[in-house]
């Protein structure tokens, strides 16, 4: 079971790199016009009404992976499986590819094209952005995101098989569509958010970990990673992206966080690490670091896999 989980997602992790996310009909799409669905039901204006609605969409498909995990009694299945549902729920590629795409355009000064294409990473309103501007929330994205598509679903892959893939999806596209401060979503995505916080609580810190020795592929110095992570993290808004942000800019000798515009409420970040704001130049060493600590997360997570159980003991039948 172990060789066929650590296979599967290493082929997954192979199939995210080569393809990227499907063009058509993706899984995590469905998810969400699923969890869309039970909103319209499930909606009220209070915390039970929000963990109602969580436990009504993350428990079902849960169930459902543990379900195919145990239909699948063969090796050879049980690869398949876990390699199609690695494959679905990793974004790493197509994050990669928002990164060059921004690049290419601002390299070409075509600045309203790359504010256009930063909004499919990030959720502050780029209208009032210059080209420095769209960079830096296009390296902070790649830095939080690649913890969130690539590093914490393969460590739950590892650790749990196909329902840990499942449910970290599950559990993180949830945070995305009401996990965030709003009058509508204030009270009814505070559950989605916590669990998101548990979610990735150890996944972020892995992320952070592999930054800081990664930080010679983008001629950076561990040291300065290390630094801004244990000093500039904590002054994050957020639990887990402070530490992955802070060990990106330090990794990549500059400053991110700053003042963000969400639909006209003004957010003050957290400045981290030391060197001037992050420009175009610096996109493609981003998109490198991210790749890097992608790679480095799988060899992680099928190391993981592989790695004995300790059950209890096997009581020896009488004789």
């Amino acid at each position: 079971m172990s060789r066929a989980r650590a296979t599967g997602i290493l082929l997954g992790f192979l199939l995210d790199r080569a393809l990227g996310d499907p063009a058509r009909l993706h899984p995590v799409a469905g998810l969400g016009r699923f969890a869309a669905t039970v909103e319209r039901v499930t909606h009220r204006d209070h915390r039970v009404a929000g963990v109602v609605h969580h436990a009504a969409v993350v428990g079902p498909l849960v169930v459902g992976a543990v379900a195919a995990e145990r239909v699948c009694r063969r090796p050879w299945q049980r690869v398949l499986l876990t390699s199609a549902a690695t494959w679905a729920v990793l974004g790493g590629r197509s994050l990669v590819r928002e990164g060059e795409t921004i690049a290419a355009q601002l390299e070409r000064d075509d600045l309203a094209a790359a504010r256009r294409q930063v909004t499919h990473l990030v959720g502050r309103d780029p209208s009032g952005l210059d080209a420095d501007g769209v960079s830096r929330a296009a390296v902070e994205s790649l830095a939080e995101n690649t913890s969130d598509a690539v590093v914490a679903p393969l460590l739950w892959g590892a650790a749990l098989g196909v329902p840990g893939l499942v449910g970290y999806r599950a559990v993180n596209t949830l945070d995305a569509m009401v996990g965030h401060r709003s009058p509508r979503y204030e009270r009814f995505g505070w559950a989605s958010a916590r669990v998101d916080d548990v979610a990735n609580l150890v996944p972020a810190r892995v992320s952070a970990a592999l930054a800081v020795v990664l930080a010679p592929v983008v001629d950076g110095r561990p040291a300065d990673a290390w630094t801004a992570w244990r000093r500039d993290a904590r002054s994050h808004p957020s639990p887990n992206a402070g530490p992955v942000e802070a060990a990106f800019a330090g990794a990549l000798g500059v400053t991110l966080g700053g003042v963000n515009d969400y639909a006209g409420r003004l957010e003050d970040r957290a400045r981290m690490g030391d060197g001037p704001a992050p420009d175009v130049a610096d996109l493609p060493r981003a998109t490198r670091l991210a790749t890097a600590v992608a790679w480095a997360s799988a060899c992680v997570s099928v190391l993981l896999a592989l790695a004995p159980r300790r059950g209890l003991p096997r009581r020896r039948a009488r004789r």
